[in-house]
């Protein structure tokens, strides 16, 4: 992709991002129709649907040899990242969307023959919108964003980590993860993946770490967190694999590689 052809689709990208979060601050408010998926704490609701069919007929209609991977079912069948692919989640954290009216964001990711080349993540509620192009750097809005700070001591870190990693589980040993917690300065878990990777870039918290996530919910963040010096592996150190859910660590290399060496991989199982 070359830098007028990724100008381009960023500008209508964003015109697109801002009208659907435009319609969905209009209807906040309404009744939501709510329904479950793998389980009942997997929720969906009819705004989902329409925010990601509202890109995938524009998407369709400007650019019809772009592919989509998507959560609610209006993208492509893909075996391979050839080509452009949009990766999207219309509303990531959808249960804060549900109960808090707030904490939610629409993620893209623009991918071009397996190279992340855009990246976007739109706080609706609070009109933010953290966004990459590939070699350009990230910002907040219109506000650059630095490079990420490689000299945070270990114990003043932020860690972004659902409470999953505490509990018993199949991946990691929690008593290990436990201790993490006590070597750190804090932890937070914020209920959008998308949410957690943009503050990952903007520097307020160190690193991030999940037992797995879908595409959509890391593609963008991936981007954006790329563009400030950051990285993002599996929990194991691996390379991602953009079609796969998988289990995701994101943030200061630095940082990430102490918790994956002197943490995950002692605790793995």
């Amino acid at each position: 992709m070359n830098k007028a052809q990724r100008d381009t689709i960023f500008s209508q990208a964003k015109q697109w991002i801002y009208e659907a979060g435009a319609k969905i601050r209009e209807q906040i408010h309404t009744p939501l129709t709510i329904d479950t998926k793998s389980n009942p704490n997997d929720l969906v609701t009819a705004m989902d649907r329409s925010t990601e069919a509202f890109f995938a007929k524009n998407i369709k209609h400007t650019y019809t040899d772009h592919l989509i991977l998507s959560e609610e079912g209006y993208g492509d069948q893909l075996d391979s990242m050839d080509g452009i692919v949009w990766i999207i989640d219309p509303i990531d954290g959808t249960m804060n969307f549900v109960h808090q009216k707030r904490n939610f964001a629409i993620s893209i990711g623009i991918f071009n023959d397996g190279v992340g080349e855009i990246g976007f993540i739109y706080d609706v509620m609070e009109d933010v919108l953290y966004s990459a192009k590939k070699g350009e750097g990230a910002f907040k809005n219109n506000e650059r964003l630095p490079q990420l700070n490689r000299g945070v001591p270990f114990h003043h870190a932020m860690i972004s980590m659902n409470h999953f990693w505490l509990c018993e589980n199949r991946l990691v040993e929690e008593k290990r993860m436990q201790q993490l917690v006590k070597d750190v300065r804090g932890t937070r878990t914020y209920g959008s993946a998308a949410l957690e990777f943009a503050y990952v870039a903007e520097g307020i918290i160190d690193n991030y770490l999940t037992l797995s996530l879908s595409p959509w919910d890391y593609a963008a963040g991936m981007v954006i967190v790329n563009e400030v010096g950051g990285v993002t592996t599996t929990i194991d150190g691996d390379n991602i694999d953009m079609l796969s859910k998988t289990s995701v660590a994101a943030g200061n290399p630095v940082i990430q590689e102490k918790i994956i060496t002197h943490y995950i991989k002692q605790a793995r199982k």
